[in-house]
């Protein structure tokens, strides 16, 4: 499933629609929630949101079973333009359904009033166990782009994200708080007409390179060995004016759910079949992926 925020221009509002490739489109309301949220990330039935009208304020929730667990506050003083240290650039869900527990990341570079922000990363991981944040500062030198610090994935005990130079992938490995790095295969690779994203693939992780002809899936089946094993290389022609603006949100079996400024596609891999699963009747203030998140229901408790 892929769960979308539509920005409606004509009404000002947002509202959230699920995507589902045999139930089809159906409205999702998180309006059991305390405050009017915005979701950050989506992790085996649970999502991170931040509070849209308190800047800092997290929460994590089950549309599901419709709980939320509001975090206690990560820091006293709340981010603003004056005091920026700490501002989270990475915001990371990780669920361990066998361990029944999450973990939230913020994570970013330090950044004094007027300055650009340093090599220093602050990282704060939150501990449904223990109800607690730690903390822990490192040196980082790869930094991120907008969209592709909004496609996390966790597999392994790992929290994945890609770098802006599409290079490596950086890993936050939960168990010891330590930061590594995944080189991508030699084949892949950013700019020249390419562009690469981040996803999940039954479990794990997953490199999907864009051209302007092609679509390439690539998987990562020895996670020790950092072997990626090349599963798919799928054709454009039949979308090919779709595809400046197309990206991939979510692979379930064979299944690649994408989107675009005004429509979300499925793409079965077996049959080599389009379809369109949604689109926006009215003019929308922002592209579909802007704000899309994979997500699979469960009934895991949040508290």
């Amino acid at each position: 499933m892929v769960l979308v925020e539509v920005s409606e221009s004509s009404e000002s509002k947002s509202s959230l629609i699920c995507v589902d490739k045999l139930r089809g489109v159906s409205d999702f309301s998180l309006e059991f929630m305390k405050h009017r949220v915005k979701v950050r990330a989506s992790c085996n039935g649970l999502l991170c949101c931040s509070s849209i009208p308190e800047k800092g304020v997290y929460y994590v929730c089950n549309p599901t079973t419709r709980e939320y667990k509001l975090l206690p506050r990560s820091r006293e003083r709340p981010v603003t333009r004056f005091y920026p240290d700490g501002e989270a650039t990475l915001v990371g869900l990780a669920c361990d359904l066998s361990m029944h527990k999450f973990n939230v990341v913020l994570a970013g570079y330090h950044r004094s009033f007027g300055h650009r922000p340093e090599k220093t990363f602050i990282c704060l991981i939150f501990d449904s166990e223990s109800s607690k944040w730690r903390k822990f500062v490192s040196l980082q030198d790869d930094y991120f782009t907008h969209m592709n610090r909004n496609q996390v994935v966790y597999a392994n005990g790992a929290l994945h994200w890609l770098t802006g130079s599409c290079s490596c992938i950086l890993v936050l490995d939960l168990n010891g708080d330590v930061w590594r790095k995944i080189w991508l295969p030699d084949e892949v690779c950013g700019g020249a007409g390419n562009r690469v994203y981040l996803l999940e693939s039954d479990g794990n992780v997953s490199v999907v390179q864009m051209s302007d002809a092609w679509m390439t899936i690539w998987v990562l089946k020895d996670y020790e060995r950092e072997d990626w094993n090349l599963v798919d290389r799928v054709s454009l022609r039949c979308i090919r004016g779709m595809v400046p603006g197309i990206f991939p949100i979510s692979q379930a079996g064979q299944y690649v759910f994408l989107a675009t400024h005004k429509q979300v596609l499925l793409y079965h891999r077996d049959s080599r079949v389009w379809k369109e699963m949604y689109s926006v009747k009215n003019s929308s203030t922002l592209p579909l992926w802007f704000s899309a998140h994979a997500f699979r229901s469960t009934i895991l408790s949040c508290h």
